[in-house]
């Protein structure tokens, strides 16, 4: 991999001007490797990358009907996915194969912003990433905890954490590709027992429960932060996209099926297990699917769920830390972080990037599930405002850029796009709690002070900085006669 220092850093146009307005191109280079014998990411592993960074199954939307109902539960993954999924995963596509490499949103925003708020962007998403991503040894355990009471606490469940975290480290270590294709097995075997759950189900469905609601006892925070927990990170697999094959044209087909895949593997199994057994609300908690399994297909199947969420868990964690990492080592290949950051094993996998995510996800595992959910969500929301201006800066500024694939709306359209999502932050954040909210914005001035602080570290020479010379110049100052890159 070649590098050069960022002080000495040579000046080269990566998007080019015509008559000093439009611009007509973009440098689309592949994110370099270290093993240039190393296999990609193809279109089937991609889907289940994506499934499991935004769902991995029904696990988790439990605490929806326990907020508003069966009504408004079944309403909302239906309605939410074109309010917040749709405009998430166009936005992706568009601009993961704009900048096809490793880093994604953080390259969007530093091309768009500059580097300080690149900077930002990569801290929020990656600390918003592993907060998300101590939850799902929280999950794991609590569908287990049934079956084996000691994982309900103490020093058993700590135990547990511990070599559950290191045990799916390791298997982020071995390779993206192994990653992908543990996914789509993973995948599979999770959804397959609410299939046979539905198909047992059919004749104890009573259409009527599907109807109950009850807006006054509505508790909107929980609601609101369950949808959407279980339907953001479209855009997590942008830092995976170096280590794609053909991103220009997988990506977006990758994110159209997994969008299917997700709101499927919602919707059923809440209009199974709302329609087949009375609704007691207070019941809908983490892990109650497995409780329906047993009233619904007996002991065999509810323990057959149980396994299910355990290996839902485990796809989502290990897809979750993949791109966190990966994250880590774009924005050292960018210069944003030390060169060391960049360091990739010997199967190609950030090792650095790999082993500070672990280390969040170890110090963030005491935390409940519902203050993992919404600390993470703020971070979240705080991050995606940065990508839709960027987006917007980007369509305006460089509408005749390059974009492989492009969302079929124009400057006007693609703003009012954006409306609707940014509403829905706004109204997230809004019904956040005190306590989460301060804790949020903590967390998002230590990386305001972080940044100076890097760059200063940088200036000092403590570590070392470089960005990788197979990607295009972000920031360079067009020039009169600037050269124009096309494929």
């Amino acid at each position: 991999m070649k590098f050069r220092n960022i002080a000495n850093r040579q000046t080269c146009i990566a998007m080019g001007e015509c008559n000093g307005a439009s611009y007509v191109g973009i440098n689309e280079v592949p994110s370099p490797r270290v093993n240039s014998n190393a296999r990609k990411v193809s279109v089937l592993p991609l889907i289940f990358l994506i499934f499991y960074e935004v769902s991995g199954g029904p696990f988790g939307v439990e605490d929806s009907v326990q907020a508003a109902g069966p009504l408004l539960a079944l309403v909302g993954f239906l309605v939410f996915p074109f309010i917040w999924s749709v405009p998430e995963a166009l936005i992706t596509a568009e601009m993961g194969t704009m900048f096809p490499e490793d880093g994604g949103y953080v390259v969007w925003v530093s091309s768009a912003l500059g580097d300080y708020w690149g900077f930002q962007q990569g801290w929020m998403k990656w600390l918003s990433g592993v907060i998300d991503n101590a939850l799902y040894p929280v999950l794991f355990l609590d569908y287990l905890k049934s079956a084996i009471p000691e994982l309900g606490g103490g020093l058993p469940r700590v135990i547990a954490t511990l070599v559950l975290t290191a045990l799916l480290t390791y298997m982020n270590y071995r390779g993206l590709t192994i990653v992908g294709w543990v996914a789509v097995l993973l995948g599979v075997l999770s959804l397959t027992p609410f299939v046979v759950m539905g198909l047992i189900a059919i004749p104890k469905i009573r259409p009527s429960r599907w109807l109950m609601v009850d807006l006054q006892s509505v508790d909107w925070n929980l609601y609101l932060n369950t949808l959407f927990w279980n339907l953001n990170y479209w855009d997590s697999i942008s830092t995976l996209a170096g280590e794609v094959d053909n991103p220009k044209k997988t990506l977006p087909k990758a994110l159209f099926y997994a969008l299917i895949l997700v709101v499927c593997g919602y919707f059923f199994p809440l209009l199974i297990g709302t329609g087949a057994i009375p609704v007691d609300r207070e019941l809908w908690t983490d892990g109650y699917f497995s409780d329906i399994a047993k009233m619904v297909g007996g002991v065999w199947l509810s323990i057959w769920i149980q396994g299910a969420a355990a290996m839902s868990n485990m796809g989502m964690f290990v897809t979750e830390m993949s791109s966190d990492s990966f994250q880590l080592l774009g924005m050292a290949e960018r210069g944003m972080l030390p060169e060391f950051f960049a360091t990739r094993s010997r199967y190609g996998t950030p090792l650095v990037g790999i082993l500070f995510s672990a280390s969040g996800v170890v110090m963030l595992s005491w935390m409940s599930f519902q203050e993992i959910v919404a600390a993470e969500n703020i971070l979240y929301c705080f991050g995606m405002i940065l990508e839709f201006i960027a987006f917007i800066v980007l369509r305006i500024k460089h509408p005749a850029a390059s974009r492989p694939y492009k969302i079929p709306l124009g400057t006007v359209g693609s703003l009012l796009m954006c409306i609707p999502p940014t509403i829905l932050i706004f109204v997230v954040l809004a019904l956040s709690s005190l306590k989460v909210m301060v804790v949020s914005l903590v967390a998002v001035v230590i990386g305001l002070v972080m940044q100076p602080c890097v760059k200063h570290v940088e200036r000092k020479r403590w570590f070392k900085f470089s960005e990788s010379d197979d990607l295009p110049d972000l920031h360079s100052t067009a020039r009169e006669d600037s050269e124009t890159f096309i494929e």
